[in-house]
């Protein structure tokens, strides 16, 4: 289980232990993977502090400079050693307790279990935004799961281990979710809930950011759909 975070120090103590609480009644055999992505606040600090409260287990990868979600993903699936991976967000608007909403519908035949939100909790621009670029992508890119943009997903590493990501923004959850629905495997999808941001702000809905997720979105295309 890992989660990529920035400037996620105030969300991060509930969740790690929250996270350790669900993984303990879950599974016998599970590591915590954080991927400080360049954070500027006090992140190292508070990871520093959970090490020591809960040794080994919980293993922190640091990014020296930030290299956007799709790097901090990137990192994190790198860094994964056990059979299944989960991931979601370090900001604490999902709930780790529904982990195994998909835990259960993990069976041998199935690839990737996706979260899609019953309800987005944010305001009212960011609903829409999203709304439509949920929309676009899936047609663009014949996705067929109804929600990509939720982070809230369990993976067989062994997908993992046979390609190769190269996204550095958001765009990512597109080239991985075309990817994994081109393989053997099914995807299964569960519902779960979405939460306000309690902290911080999201580092997605900034100029320089959306013009890198249109500029990887477009070379996505090229190579995904026109060049496949």
């Amino acid at each position: 289980m890992f989660f990529p975070a920035y400037n996620d120090a105030p969300s991060l103590p509930g969740l790690i232990k929250k996270t350790f609480s669900v993984l303990s009644n879950a599974a016998d055999d599970f590591e915590v993977i954080v991927v400080n992505d360049g954070s500027y606040d006090d992140t190292a600090a508070v990871l520093q502090n959970l090490q020591q409260e809960h040794g080994p287990r919980l293993r922190v990868i640091t990014h020296p400079h930030n290299r956007g979600y799709g790097g901090a993903l990137r990192s994190g699936f790198a860094a994964v050693r056990n059979e299944l991976v989960f991931y979601t967000d370090g900001d604490g608007q999902y709930d780790v307790g529904e982990l195994p909403l998909l835990l259960e519908k993990m069976e041998p035949s199935v690839g990737l279990v996706n979260g899609f939100k019953l309800e987005r909790s944010d305001p009212w621009h960011r609903i829409w935004i999203g709304k439509v670029y949920n929309a676009c992508a899936r047609f663009l890119f014949r996705i067929h799961i109804r929600d990509i943009d939720c982070d809230f997903r369990l993976i067989r590493r062994e997908l993992l281990e046979r390609i190769h990501l190269t996204s550095t923004s958001g765009t990512i959850c597109v080239e991985l979710v075309r990817t994994l629905e081109l393989s053997k495997f099914q995807v299964v999808e569960v519902g779960v809930h979405h939460y306000p941001r309690l902290h911080g702000r999201s580092q997605f809905f900034r100029i320089r950011s959306l013009l890198v997720t249109l500029v990887q979105l477009i070379r996505l295309y090229v190579r995904l759909v026109i060049l496949a």
